[in-house]
């Protein structure tokens, strides 16, 4: 499970091969016991829970970083170590 950012508490991580039970891109996001899944097109919450306010945050990155993202899914799917992304500041 790659790391692929930390910002304010929120660590945002691919799984390797992780294409089949989503069937979507997306990322994982943790913030202490609360954990989401967000998918990385449209940004919707596909499961778990996060405070509104960490939701936000982790939207807007991942709105800002769609690209990278997406270059990371598809290394992170094929077995490759996805790319560090730039936290929010």
């Amino acid at each position: 499970m790659p790391t692929l950012s930390m910002f304010y508490g929120i660590i945002i991580y691919m799984y390797y091969y992780d294409d089949k039970k989503h069937n979507t891109p997306h990322i994982h996001a943790n913030y202490g016991e609360y954990d989401v899944v967000i998918s990385i097109p449209d940004g919707v919450v596909i499961e778990g829970d996060m405070p509104k306010n960490k939701l936000k945050l982790i939207k807007a990155w991942v709105e800002i970083h769609q690209e990278d993202l997406m270059a990371d899914w598809k290394l992170a799917t094929d077995g490759l170590a996805p790319h560090k992304i730039e936290p929010l500041k």
